[in-house]
């Protein structure tokens, strides 16, 4: 069984929400299933209760739990959600064929001067940003650049997106999911740096995707700017209504020219 330092600089009430949320995803507690009670948790973990009601309240508003009044506590179904991040929904369609998706940082995140850009929301002030090549085999596929707000996301840098999703990072410790997403797309050329990270040509064509995902009273919090290879590979992208069980929805323009 899971135990809980005291000694730890990291408070009671989040190790144990840490806790129950991996016991989730193992899935020792399935959706649909009722969690242990307040007392129950309490008793096994050696706290008291209102340290469980402060963990449990906490997952609540992660939409990992839901309390029924004389019930208990549930968790919640797991909401079918489109990764707004990274069109990981496209990544992982290329892992279901067999084919094994990996992801190379260009540069790392970290706070940096924007420089300045037509669309880019950031240019001229300070941002967290990130560049990364996601790859099939020997061939790259995506070349993503990110950037987030630097007061909304303040010391996100400190966290290791190699073990981990940077959505998975806003939600559970900014506890913050988009509610809406902005994107147009048009077909461009590369030169330079970006045409060598995806090993084409300047004359090859590649679909540019801009992104901007709008929060809770936070508008353009977060930036992506995105080149898709399309000689090789075939890219889609679908938007349903499970979007509106996030409360998010999808605005997206098209636009196709060469530079």
């Amino acid at each position: 069984m899971i135990s809980l330092n005291p000694r730890s600089p990291i408070p009671l009430y989040r190790q144990l929400a840490d806790a129950l949320r991996e016991g989730i995803r193992r899935g020792e507690y399935p959706a649909g299933s009722r969690i242990p009670s307040e007392h129950e948790l309490a008793a096994r973990f050696g706290i008291g209760r209102p340290t469980v009601r402060q963990a449990t309240e906490l997952l609540i508003r992660q939409r990992l739990l839901t309390r029924r009044r004389g019930a208990g506590t549930f968790v919640c179904e797991p909401p079918r959600e489109v990764d707004l991040f990274s069109l990981a929904g496209t990544s992982a369609a290329f892992e279901e064929t067999g084919l094994d998706v990996k992801t190379r940082y260009l540069s790392p995140l970290a706070l940096r001067l924007v420089p300045s850009a037509p669309g880019n929301p950031f240019g001229g002030r300070r941002a967290y940003t990130l560049s990364r090549v996601h790859r099939v085999g020997s061939d790259p596929i995506l070349l993503e650049d990110i950037y987030l707000d630097a007061e909304v996301f303040r010391g996100i840098d400190r966290f290791d997106l190699q073990s981990g999703s940077l959505s998975r990072i806003v939600a559970e410790h900014y506890y913050l999911r988009p509610e809406r997403v902005h994107q147009s797309f048009r077909i461009r050329t590369l030169k330079g740096a970006p045409a060598r990270a995806l090993q084409i040509t300047p004359t090859t064509p590649v679909l540019h995707v801009r992104r901007r995902l709008h929060f809770p009273r936070v508008e353009s919090a977060v930036y992506a700017e995105l080149c898709c290879r399309t000689d090789r590979f075939e890219f889609s992208q679908t938007f349903s209504q499970s979007l509106d069980s996030l409360g998010a929805r999808g605005v997206s323009e098209g636009a196709f020219d060469g530079e």
